[in-house]
């Protein structure tokens, strides 16, 4: 399944990468000086792919963090729930234990109900 996931979406993606990688590789000027006119105290000069890259990684970290906090609340729920898992469990093995102690155990009958 990995080898297909593979051939499949991010093969292309790479070659895609490699090809807009070689079509964009003149120098661009990025300013981080919005003020400046005649010339903008903060920048540097990039090929364009990398600046592209660049801000394709930013934005899949930005959207990875906003799906993490997006997810935050079922994170809450499954760690309550554990926690009564967890405490149903010592329930269970305490009432067991008690069961096993009694000379006669409990029956419980099924058709009676």
């Amino acid at each position: 399944m990995g080898r297909f996931l593979f051939f499949l979406v991010l093969l292309p993606l790479g070659v895609i990468a490699v090809a807009l990688s070689v079509a964009n590789r003149e120098p661009v000027r990025l300013s981080l000086d919005p003020l400046g006119t005649l010339g903008p105290a903060w920048g540097f000069s990039l090929p364009l792919y990398a600046l592209l890259f660049a801000v394709l990684a930013i934005g899949v970290v930005i959207g990875g963090i906003a799906a993490w906090l997006g997810q935050s609340k079922w994170r809450y729920a499954a760690r309550a729930e554990r926690a009564n898992a967890a405490r149903l469990r010592r329930e269970v093995e305490r009432l067991r234990e008690l069961a096993g102690r009694s000379a006669v155990a409990p029956r419980f009958d099924r058709d009676a109900a």
